[in-house]
This record gives structure tokens, C-alpha cells and sequence, in this order.
């Protein structure tokens, strides 16, 4: 079963998304916070698998209670899907920055957004699709570069020739059938090389992974794979 949190300061907004999740056999709400500070508490309270995290709320806003939910220890196993229109949103790039397993738009269908819980539960980070790229270039122009962080520099190292191809091919928003395409490999190959890359980089999920390529120099704005 996957416990499902979800955090909007719109009562009619988690009322829907209450109602989609409520006839999946595998899905369960366990809570409804109406701002970020109430998200981070009942996330410690209730340890859901996954948070849809609206990312502007009053007070405490979706991105400090994302940061608040990923720095916690003990909430180590719980994934933030952030939730944002396409017009917004500059927060959507520390969200993710800040350890979000990725982020939707408010407007994706319902099963795609079933979908993504499972796919963020399962361990793998989900950006939408209609955005990813759009919102990776931008993620890249703000993201301030760490070529001096030897610590970064050692780690990307570490990465095989393919490892490191792969990466650039993430960081271009390409998932792993695209990556399998475009390589001449199975899906499974490109899969294993990408979480090879993620252990190896310590990256909590492919999101992440994507802020690592940029800010250790692999990949530069205006890259394309």
C-alpha cells in the first residue's frame, strides 16, 4: 500500500485528489496539510511513502517544508512530488535542488498523476514531460556551478566513459527508453548504468542526478544531447 500525503492550501484541490487516489486498490491518504509547516509535521507523524506537495502555500511554503521533509532523517524513505503550473515557477528549481523527487504540472491528467505516485514510489524521479527540458535549461542558467568542489569532482570521476554518457543523456531529460534508443541498448542496460551512476554519485534519485551533471560541469546550459 502506498501512503499518500497530501499538502495544498485548497480544500477543494486536495478534495479532488482525495477522490482520484480513493478507488486505487493500492493507494491510501493518510493525512491533508493546508501549509508547509503542517506538511512537514504530519509527514513525521504518519511517515507517508510519497507527499504531493503544493509548492506555494501561506506561510510555510512548499519549498521549506520539502527541505524540512528531505533533511530529516527519519523521513528518509518519504518521496515530495512537487506540484506547479507551468507559468510559476523559480521554486520548483531548489525544490528539486533541495531533494524533490520531481515535479508535475497541476494540470496533468489523473492517470497520469497515478502514475507518478508509482513511479516516485518505486524509487525513480519523475519531471513532466512537457516541461522537463524547458524547465532543466532554466534549472541550469540559475544553478550555481561547482567545478571547484573537489569532493564533486572526485565522485564524477569514479563514473565509467558509459556512466558518464548516460548522466549527460539524463541531464537532457531523456528517460531510460530514450536513453536505450539512442545508445543501441536494452532498457534494462540503460537502467542499470543509471543507477550505477546514482550509487556512485550518492544521489538520492534521478532528479538529483540531474542537479549533479549541471553543477559539476558535465553538462553546461545550452547542452543538448
Amino acid at each position: 500500500m502506498i501512503d499518500v500525503l497530501l499538502a495544498d492550501d485548497q480544500a477543494l484541490v486536495r478534495a479532488g485528489f482525495r477522490a482520484l487516489l480513493r478507488p486505487q486498490p493500492d493507494m491510501q491518504v493518510v493525512g491533508e496539510a493546508e501549509d508547509g509547516a503542517a506538511a512537514v509535521r504530519l509527514a513525521r507523524e504518519t511517515h507517508p511513502d510519497v507527499v504531493l506537495m503544493d509548492i506555494r502555500m501561506p506561510g510555510h511554503d512548499g519549498l521549506a517544508a520539502t527541505r524540512d521533509i528531505v533533511a530529516d532523517p527519519q523521513l528518509s524513505g518519504v518521496r515530495v512530488i512537487v506540484l506547479t503550473t507551468f507559468t510559476d515557477d523559480s521554486y520548483v528549481f531548489d525544490a528539486v535542488r533541495f531533494g524533490a523527487s520531481g515535479f508535475l504540472v497541476k494540470d496533468i491528467e489523473p492517470a497520469d498523476l497515478i502514475h507518478a505516485i508509482r513511479v516516485v514510489h518505486r524509487g525513480d524521479a519523475l519531471l513532466a514531460p512537457a516541461v522537463t527540458r524547458t524547465l532543466i535549461e532554466e534549472f541550469a542558467v540559475r544553478a550555481k556551478p561547482a567545478l571547484a568542489d573537489r569532493k564533486l569532482a572526485a565522485l564524477m570521476g569514479s563514473l565509467t566513459e558509459r556512466e558518464r554518457e548516460i548522466v549527460t543523456h539524463v541531464a537532457a531529460g531523456l528517460s531510460n527508453d530514450e536513453i536505450a534508443e539512442r545508445l543501441f541498448v536494452s532498457p534494462a542496460t540503460a537502467k542499470t548504468h543509471v543507477s550505477r551512476a546514482m550509487i556512485k554519485l550518492g544521489a538520492r534519485d534521478r532528479a538529483q542526478l540531474v542537479v549533479l551533471a549541471y553543477e559539476s560541469g558535465l553538462v553546461r546550459p545550452g547542452w543538448s544531447s
